[in-house]
């Protein structure tokens, strides 16, 4: 099983647990979208991805209409996206995405958690060359696929690897390739599962038991926060 597979396995497990987060979260993607682009996901792919990754946590048809209707709010005319970058207690270093509407109040909020916690905030920049930025595509495995002969025709279109695990099939590439890829595996009438942006570290590295329950308290309170989207760290 590929290095891929089980960041993902490891990420599905650990992370957006609690419907009362999660959903609110990927409104405010939904809602990012549609604002970026045409309220019509056939128009709009980005929105059409995010509405497919709402829909693979079951979150509800109203929940995804209200976040569409949102983007022509006027609270949200100012919404952005923001990433802060940080460093843990144990070697651990941290990338976090996020979307707000106030990011003097996100700023604020991260570095409070981060230094409160044994950690601090870095420069923006200073993580970048220790994540490779991966687009994973999940899919079900039809029983007339061949991976070999998919993985030939999708080399073109940015493929890095793909493997397949109990009937789900994973697709990686570069993030460059993510728009590229996906509508290449709509064309050929594939039923994507869910399509992500992934930061993957490089070098990961490992840490005690213990340690682990330190860095955790500080990643639950992380992504507690209403602006946080993703956090994503140099662990194995």
């Amino acid at each position: 099983m590929g290095r891929a597979f089980e960041y993902r396995k490891a990420s599905k497990m650990k992370r957006w647990g609690a419907m009362s987060k999660l959903f609110p979260k990927l409104g405010k993607i939904i809602t990012m979208a549609a604002k970026e682009g045409s309220s019509d996901p056939d128009m709009n792919a980005k929105l059409r991805t995010a509405i497919l990754n709402a829909k693979a946590e079951n979150m509800p048809k109203d929940n995804i209409e209200a976040a569409i209707k949102r983007a022509s709010a006027k609270d949200t005319a100012s919404m952005l996206e923001v990433n802060f970058e940080g460093k843990l207690p144990h070697g651990v270093q941290v990338f976090v995405e996020c979307m707000t509407d106030n990011n003097t109040r996100t700023v604020a909020n991260v570095k409070n958690i981060l230094t409160k916690n044994g950690g601090e905030m870095l420069t923006n920049g200073s993580l970048e060359f220790m994540f490779d930025r991966k687009a994973l595509i999940e899919f079900n495995m039809k029983e007339d696929m061949d991976l070999e002969e998919l993985e030939l025709e999708l080399i073109d279109d940015g493929l890095e690897e793909i493997e397949e695990e109990d009937g789900i099939v994973l697709v990686t590439a570069d993030y460059t390739s993510f728009g590229t890829l996906t509508s290449a595996l709509e064309d050929m009438g594939v039923e994507i599962i869910k399509a992500n942006l992934e930061r993957m570290p490089n070098a990961p590295i490992s840490i005690t038991d213990e340690q682990q329950e330190d860095i955790d308290k500080v990643l639950e309170k992380l992504e507690d926060d209403e602006d946080v989207q993703k956090v994503f760290t140099n662990l194995a």
